[in-house]
């Protein structure tokens, strides 16, 4: 029994705590998806969107990696490609097509931290950057994405 359960059952409000805890835990249930969703096709219409219109803090990262490209040609359709990843996201149809463009997307953001090391990190391997933290980040998206992808199948 855990710190809150002993406590709460020296008090005498067990049965309270349960059911507050069985509400809080059904709200949850029922809008954790919905905000992932919306919170991944925000970030990823609005990060994109910076991309396209030229002001993106990033957009100057992404040319020293993909230095391969003209930056002004390959950041506006990064820019782009992340929008509609966003927009995918907004739509529930079309999130299993958002989640493929995600994973052809993402190995790219992860370039820096080989390309670019003197970037990323203050003291490699831990050490990140502003950059660096931006970059790893993406793992939180990764997992959103997978969470999402796997709840897809519930509904069918």
């Amino acid at each position: 029994m855990g710190i809150i359960e002993s406590f709460v059952d020296q008090i005498g409000y067990r049965d309270e705590f349960e059911r507050i805890d069985t509400r809080i835990s059904a709200w949850m249930k029922k809008w954790s998806l919905p905000m992932v969703q919306t919170a991944i096709g925000v970030v990823f219409v609005w990060f994109g969107a910076l991309k396209v219109i030229g002001i993106s803090p990033a957009g100057e990262l992404v040319a020293e990696t993909v230095y391969f490209f003209p930056p002004e040609v390959f950041v506006p359709i990064l820019g782009v490609w992340e929008v509609l990843i966003g927009l995918f996201f907004l739509y529930r149809p079309l999130i299993r097509l958002a989640i493929l463009l995600l994973f052809i997307q993402l190995p790219g953001t992860f370039l820096p931290l080989i390309l670019l090391p003197d970037v990323v990190f203050t003291t490699f391997p831990y050490g990140l950057t502003v950059e660096g933290q931006y970059i790893i980040k993406n793992l939180v998206i990764i997992a959103a994405a997978l969470v999402l992808g796997g709840s897809l199948s519930e509904e069918e």
